[in-house]
C-alpha cells in the first residue's frame, strides 16, 4: 500500500473532538468563579488527559536526560505530553526543545518554568546535543524550523538576528488580553511590546509567518479576546492558537473560568473570519499544538514549492 499523501494525512488529522474526553454536554459542575469566590473550580471532563506512558515516551525522556536537554513540554507541564511524546494515533512522537537551559529570568504568574535572576551558565554542549537529538529522531532533511522567542525587551536588533537565521515560523506569545497582562505576565512583559515584537519580525521579512497564542480562563471578557485577536492580525500575525489556562501549582494564578469547547469553536471561526492562515482553538491546545502544525507545515511546503517553481 502506498504511503498516504500529506494532503490525505492533513484531512485525516486530529480535530477538536479528538482532544475532548467524555460527554461534556452532561457536565453540570461550576465553570466560572464569581467575584470574591475563594474556591477552586473542579477540572471538567474535557480537560482530563491520559497519564504519559509507552515506548516512545520512555525513549524520548531517557534520551533528553542523557543529552541534558530541557523541553517546554516538561518545564511548562504541558497536558499533551503523553500524546506528543507517545506518538498516539495521529503521527510520530514529537517534543519541543527548550534552548539555553531550563530556567527563565522572568517570573510570569501563570508559568511553571523555573525562574531566577541569575541562572546557571549556558551548557556549551547544548547545540551539539540538540543536533544529536534531532538526528536520532529521524527527521527528514528538509526540516521546518519554528522558534518561540521572548520579547527581547523590544530590542529590534535581537529580533532581526532571529529572523535572519532563516527560520520558517517566528512565534511570540501575547498570552492574555491587555487589561490582564500586568497581573498575569512578568511586569516587564508589556502587551504593546509583544505586539511590536511581532510587527518588527514582519518588518524584517514580510514573507515570514508569525505566530502567537492566547490563554483563556483568567477572567477575560469576550470583547477583550476579540480585540486581542484583531490586534494580532493588525500586526500581521498569520497563525494563532487559543487554549485553556490550567493552574500548574497552588502558587500560580487560579483558573477563573473553564471555557467550553463550543466557545473555543467560536474563537476558531472568528480567527478564520479575521484572516489568520490558521486558528487552532481548543481546551488542550497549546502554542505547539500538534494538529495546528499539520496546517503550518502544509502552508510552508506549498510556499517553498511555489518559490522553487518561480526561480
Amino acid at each position: 500500500m502506498k504511503e498516504k499523501s500529506f494532503t490525505q494525512k492533513l484531512e485525516n488529522g486530529p480535530n477538536l473532538e479528538d482532544f475532548i474526553v467524555g460527554n461534556y454536554k452532561e457536565y453540570d459542575g461550576k465553570l466560572k468563579l464569581e467575584k470574591g469566590d475563594k474556591s477552586r473550580l473542579r477540572l471538567p471532563p474535557w480537560l482530563k488527559t491520559q497519564i504519559p506512558m509507552g515506548k516512545n515516551y520512555s525513549r524520548i525522556k531517557s534520551q533528553l536526560r542523557q543529552l541534558k536537554l530541557s523541553t517546554v513540554c516538561e518545564e511548562a507541564r504541558c497536558p499533551n505530553i503523553g500524546e506528543c511524546w507517545g506518538g498516539d494515533k495521529h503521527g510520530t512522537a514529537t517534543a519541543t526543545i527548550m534552548l539555553m537551559g531550563d530556567t527563565c529570568t522572568r517570573g510570569c504568574r501563570f508559568c511553571s518554568v523555573k525562574t531566577s535572576r541569575t541562572p546557571l551558565p549556558l551548557n556549551p554542549e547544548e547545540p551539539i546535543n540538540t543536533a544529536t537529538a534531532i538526528t536520532d529522531w529521524g527527521l527528514e532533511s528538509n526540516i521546518l524550523v519554528e522558534c518561540l522567542v521572548p520579547d527581547f525587551r523590544g530590542n529590534e536588533n535581537c529580533i532581526a538576528t532571529i529572523v535572519d537565521s532563516n527560520l520558517d515560523v517566528f512565534a511570540h506569545n501575547i498570552e492574555t488580553v491587555e487589561r490582564l497582562t500586568p497581573f498575569v505576565r512578568d511586569r516587564r512583559a508589556e502587551y504593546r511590546q509583544s505586539l511590536n515584537v511581532l510587527k518588527a519580525a514582519k518588518k524584517c521579512n514580510p514573507e515570514l509567518i508569525t505566530k502567537s497564542s492566547i490563554m483563556l480562563g483568567l477572567g477575560e471578557t469576550d470583547e477583550e479576546v476579540e480585540q486581542t485577536m484583531k490586534d494580532l492580525r493588525e500586526v500581521g500575525v498569520g497563525a494563532l492558537t487559543l487554549g485553556q489556562y490550567m493552574q500548574p501549582t497552588k502558587r500560580h494564578l487560579k483558573v477563573i473560568e473553564y471555557v467550553t469547547p463550543e466557545k473555543f469553536k467560536k474563537w476558531e471561526n472568528l480567527g478564520n473570519e479575521l484572516g489568520f492562515l490558521y486558528t487552532a482553538s481548543g481546551p488542550l491546545v497549546r502554542s505547539s499544538y500538534k494538529a495546528g502544525e499539520f496546517f503550518l507545515t502544509n502552508i510552508l511546503k506549498k510556499r517553498k514549492s511555489k518559490h522553487t517553481e518561480n526561480q
